[in-house]
């Protein structure tokens, strides 16, 4: 009796809210957000059918995902039918806000200001990473130190 008054336990502070950070979720619990937020709500086999587009994953790996995101309190579910319908807790832009601040409180000590010229330090190591940029139009012979460049703005951040 006691193991099951645990087990209770377990399963009411689950459910009380999000508990992990958006940077806390494997790839394919992200990969399913992905493509839940532009859904606004959708079943397991949306999900499905909408990812294997991209890449075919058995059903029962999002449905699993799925239920995985609704232990943590990413997302909401109810049942409609024999189906749940999910729905993301917070949109991709309140993600990306929660992501980043988490990023700039670990990495530079809560300063957005830090984080930007970290960026904008990067030069050519960030460009590894981009694709590359597009040749000038006006002046295809201008060297790359005699192009203008574009300051950071940190009211963005």
């Amino acid at each position: 009796m006691e193991m099951n008054n645990n087990v209770e336990r377990a399963g009411q502070s689950r459910a009380a809210g999000p508990r992990h950070s958006i940077l806390d979720l494997a790839p394919l619990e992200l990969e399913c957000l992905s493509v839940l937020w532009p859904m606004g709500e959708g079943t397991v086999r949306d999900i499905h059918r909408a990812l294997t587009a991209t890449r075919p994953r058995a059903y029962t790996t999002v449905m699993t995902i799925m239920d995985r995101l609704e232990q943590k309190g990413i997302v909401a579910r109810k049942k409609v039918g024999r189906a749940f319908l999910y729905q993301a807790k917070l949109s991709a832009e309140e993600a990306r806000l929660k992501a980043v601040e988490k990023i700039v409180e670990g990495f530079f000590d809560g300063s957005p200001a830090a984080l930007a010229a970290h960026l904008s330090s990067l030069g050519g190591v960030a460009r590894e990473y981009l694709p590359p940029a597009p040749a000038a139009v006006d002046a295809p012979g201008t060297p790359v130190a005699d192009l203008p460049t574009q300051n950071l703005d940190e009211r963005l951040l």
